[in-house]
């Protein structure tokens, strides 16, 4: 079921909400999710977890975050900032370049991907509410974008459409480049709060210290909304 055009002006807010959601399930379940895995992966072994465990599991995270704020600044660095900051569905140029070429929305991706990292910090049920709950939106957003693309690039778009993956990547292009050239340095103004927030789940697996990664966290949240960029969508999506 395609999104709504009030969720896609508001996207971001109510993926900040599912995060809200997510953390706030603390209450009725206390156990962090990656000690829960931490403690099932060594009882599996026959030991028990300590700290360096819990590192272990929570630099995974770390890892995962890092992986979607790469992919997210890949993407981005082929998008104009005010492409990034619409609240509409931008379908008047299509692209072909970067993730693009292999997958048809590599923002997204990094958009599960965060879901995937920053929900070892939460309980186990808001892990599931964080994964669940954003897949379900992207996947609603992406419904949303594809139609309109059909619509207003017609052939164009159902050939691209028919050639690159629409969520898992191929490991090699799938449409021929359009010779676009990256702006890295806009992408990561862009996307710095997912480093951000990869960087406050790092510190918190060095340290384990929880103060260390709300007030990290904090200041990617910050930069998200004072940024007043959205950075939750793929449009347009990519062609030749």
């Amino acid at each position: 079921m395609p999104a709504t055009l009030f969720e896609f002006r508001h996207r971001w807010w109510i993926i900040f909400a599912i995060f809200c959601l997510a953390f706030s399930a603390h209450w009725i379940d206390p156990k962090t999710a990656a000690v829960a895995m931490a403690n099932w992966m060594a009882a599996r072994l026959g030991t028990t977890a300590d700290r360096n465990w819990y590192r272990a599991v929570f630099a995974a995270g770390s890892l995962i975050s890092f992986a979607a704020a790469m992919i997210r600044t890949w993407g981005t660095s082929y998008l104009r900032a005010d492409v990034m900051r619409d609240a509409r569905v931008r379908t008047e140029r299509l692209l072909a370049d970067g993730p693009y070429r292999r997958v048809r929305n590599p923002l997204y991706i990094g958009n599960i991907l965060l879901a995937v990292g920053v929900g070892f910090m939460a309980s186990r049920i808001g892990f599931l509410i964080l994964v669940f709950g954003m897949t379900v939106f992207v996947f609603r957003l992406i419904s949303r974008e594809e139609a309109e693309l059909a619509r207003d690039q017609g052939e164009a778009y159902k050939r691209y459409r028919a050639a690159v993956p629409r969520i898992l990547p191929s490991l090699a292009p799938r449409a021929p480049s359009a010779g676009n050239i990256p702006h890295w340095g806009q992408a990561l103004r862009v996307e710095a709060a997912y480093w951000l927030f990869a960087v406050a789940i790092g510190a918190f697996a060095a340290t384990l210290k929880l103060w260390i990664f709300w007030a990290i966290f904090a200041c990617g949240v910050a930069a998200t909304v004072f940024s007043k960029s959205p950075k939750t969508g793929s449009q347009p999506a990519p062609t030749h």
